[in-house]
Order: C-alpha cells, then sequence, then structure tokens
C-alpha cells in the first residue's frame, strides 16, 4: 500500500499549517486541475480525486488529528508503488477509518461536480456613534469598498441601548463563497462616543461642571447637560474641586429596564483675562481673606 501526503498532494510543505491555508492551498489546487481547465482525462481526474480527498481528511480538526498520527509514522519512509488498485485501497481504507465509508460514496457526486462549495469568509468593521444615537437607537448607514473595489452601502438598525464593543450581524453581507457555498456575514463592531460632554463606565454617565471661583465659595444653581435634556442642578456653597455629585437614574440604560446615574464632577475655574476692577476686587478679597489653603490641607 501506498501512503498518500495529502500535504504534498495541495502542495504544502509540512502539517505546520492552519485551517485557513489548507483552505487556500485546495482552492490553488482545485482551479489548477480542474477537468475544465486541463481536460478530462485520466490523470487529471484521478488528481482532482486525491486533491478532493486530501482536502475532505484536512480540514476536518478531528480527521486531520488521525491522519497527522499517520503522517508522521510514514512520510519518511514511503513506498514507491505504481499499482493503481493498492492506491485505490489504500485510499479508501484511509476515508473508511475517518468517516466510516468508501472515498467513492462520499465524494462521487462533488467529484462529477469538479468542486466543493466554500462558505465565504466573515467581514468585520467598527463604527463610532454618539451615546444620544446608542440610547434611543437608529438606523446608520455605512459605505465599505467591497472585493472588486465598488463601495457598497449597508443600512446598520442599532438597537437602543447598545453597550460599547457589540457587535451586529449582517447576515451574508461577507465575502462571496465559491461554488455555491454561502455568503460569510458581515460584524459591525459598535464603539460608543461620548463627545466633549460625556463619558461611560459601565451604565453611570461621566460629565463635568465647570464653576467659577465665587460659585464654588457661594454655591449657585447651574445647568447641567444629560442624555435627554439640561437640568437645573444646585450646587452647595463651600463645595471643592473633583468631588463628584450623583443624579440618580440619568445614565446609560442597564438592559433591565432602569438606568444607571449621571455623575458630574466639578471643577473650578480661574479667569485668566481679568478687567481691572476684578482684579481689584480679587485683592481685596485676598486681603480681607483668612481662608489658608496650604495650612489646612497641605
Amino acid at each position: 500500500m501506498v501512503f498518500k501526503d495529502y500535504y504534498k498532494i495541495l502542495e504544502l510543505d509540512s502539517n505546520k499549517v492552519t485551517t485557513e491555508q489548507i483552505r487556500q492551498a485546495y482552492r490553488e489546487q482545485a482551479k489548477k486541475y480542474h477537468p475544465d481547465v486541463v481536460g478530462r482525462n485520466e490523470f487529471s481526474e484521478e488528481r482532482f480525486k486525491d486533491i478532493n480527498e486530501a482536502y475532505k481528511v484536512l480540514s476536518n480538526v478531528n480527521t486531520r488529528k488521525k491522519y497527522d498520527r499517520m503522517w508522521n509514522m510514514h512520510i519518511g519512509r514511503r513506498k514507491n508503488l505504481g499499482n493503481k488498485s493498492e492506491k485505490e485501497s489504500f485510499s479508501g481504507e484511509v476515508m473508511k477509518m475517518f468517516f466510516g465509508t468508501k472515498n467513492s460514496e462520499i465524494s462521487d457526486n462533488k467529484i462529477s461536480r469538479g468542486k466543493e462549495s466554500i462558505r465565504g469568509e466573515d467581514v468585520e468593521t467598527k463604527i463610532d456613534i454618539s451615546l444620544y444615537e446608542a440610547f434611543y437607537g437608529m438606523e446608520k448607514k455605512i459605505s465599505l469598498r467591497a472585493v472588486n473595489g465598488k463601495m457598497k452601502t449597508f443600512t446598520v438598525k442599532i438597537p437602543a441601548g447598545i453597550r460599547d464593543g457589540e457587535k451586529i450581524r449582517l447576515l451574508g453581507q461577507g465575502k462571496s463563497g465559491e461554488n455555491g457555498g454561502k455568503n460569510g456575514d458581515l460584524f459591525v463592531k459598535i464603539h460608543l462616543d461620548g463627545g466633549k460632554s460625556f463619558k461611560l463606565k459601565g451604565n453611570d454617565i461621566y460629565t463635568n461642571i465647570f464653576l467659577s471661583p465665587s460659585e464654588a465659595a457661594l454655591g449657585a444653581r447651574v445647568e447641567v447637560p444629560t442624555i435627554e435634556e439640561s437640568i437645573s442642578l444646585l450646587v452647595p456653597q463651600g463645595i471643592q474641586s473633583g468631588e463628584r455629585i450623583t443624579i440618580p437614574n440619568k445614565g446609560y440604560k442597564d438592559g433591565l429596564g432602569g438606568r444607571g446615574n449621571l455623575i458630574a464632577e466639578v471643577k473650578i475655574m480661574v479667569p485668566k483675562n481679568m478687567s481691572q476692577e476684578e482684579r481689584e476686587l480679587y485683592s481685596k478679597l485676598s486681603k480681607l481673606s483668612k481662608f489658608k489653603p496650604r495650612e489646612i490641607y497641605g
């Protein structure tokens, strides 16, 4: 009996290859030795049978493991027997061991057609959407360059409350299948962009409240933006820069019908450009004030 080197049949140098490399090698060999290309003679038919047989075994993880054990035992001391019937007998036994039937029973129909259907590859892309768009849901059109170089437009339905990093699957919109195989899918990965105003952490939305020194010292009522609207918030007197105010149920959707919180962080801003009158007032305040922050917090 002759041991068939399926890796060599697919013109692979060794068995240290990935499934994708095996699939690519099969495609190249199937095109190269297809009966319509080289003519329907005995050599091309036999060669094509070997190619299909090799791919059938190596493309399956379990049968490939079994074959690799045999490959490691036989490849270095293979006998060059030229008897066709012995080759076919050994081939049949190998296929029977892997699949429980004869090679001819498995692939007669596929060989007669000359090609095996191959599913197209999946494609993944990423799009940025605002928190507002993600919160309410929307339809968004995206344009991608197809394999033929032309731009193709897709409509992506984004559900309300989608999470950052989630993927939306568009069935059959990936790369085309071969020989009647199904198309791959298009996966659209969502990245939520809070812009300058918001930052999402879990279900909570973070924003900033910018206060003047007098507002922080005396307290003030300020407008704070949320996803839906602006709300009036009372800032207590004496609030410090870096302190946070939590507004319940104004955050992002939690997927259970509730919402997280809106957390506003205080940032006290000092004017860079002042009028002469403002300078005089600040100078007068510094002389009157007994507040010594370095002595208290230093």
